[in-house]
């Protein structure tokens, strides 16, 4: 058979450019996002639709015009590029599209854990951590950032200064008690 009737398969990359991005949202949950975190995004996106596809497509049409396709690797690498752009592009889409604006700022001065919140803790050794709690397309580990669907996130949810909340563990179940909650001040208007 001709390889112009064969699909190039991408090694498992799926069509909605989700390989290696944030994990899928739970069936009926929103897709809460920091405004800080939805402005990244979106300019992500503005920037892969206005500077980078423009720059593939360009390479792409250059190297079409050099001959024979099947064998002129600027081509085939350009295109290989081009669809992960489009897919990132969807991905990022969708992601903007669904995704609900909260700010954590709104709950400056509460002793309540919720979205957005920085949690002092310390485990049943004492040993203390700090985590803030943040949307799915935004979290890093790095900086100790956990997404609100993490089940450490999940067990520190609306808990308060003081309380010893419950984290189910592969290793078990442990206590946490929440030591200090703090929320970025509102932006000065």
């Amino acid at each position: 058979m001709s390889k112009a009737f064969t699909k190039e398969n991408d090694a498992g990359d799926d069509d909605d450019g989700t390989a290696g991005a944030a994990p899928p949202l739970p069936a009926g949950s929103k897709n809460y996002i920091t405004p800080q975190g939805y402005a990244r995004l979106r300019a992500e996106l503005l920037e892969l639709m206005d500077v980078e596809r423009p720059k593939v497509v360009e390479a792409v049409h250059w190297a079409a015009k050099n001959g024979d396709r099947s064998e002129n690797g600027d081509y085939l690498y350009g295109k290989k590029r081009l669809r992960e752009i489009d897919r990132w592009i969807r991905f990022l889409t969708k992601r903007l599209e669904v995704a609900e604006v909260t700010d954590p700022s709104v709950h400056h001065g509460r002793d309540q854990v919720f979205f957005g919140a920085t949690v002092r803790y310390a485990d049943e050794t004492g040993e203390e951590r700090v985590v803030t709690i943040m949307g799915i397309d935004e979290a890093e580990s790095a900086q100790a950032q956990v997404s609100w669907i993490s089940p450490i996130a999940r067990a520190l949810l609306k808990s308060r200064e003081g309380d010893v909340v419950k984290l189910a563990t592969p290793g078990g179940v442990h206590e946490i008690e929440i030591l200090a909650v703090s929320y970025p001040p509102p932006a000065a208007a």
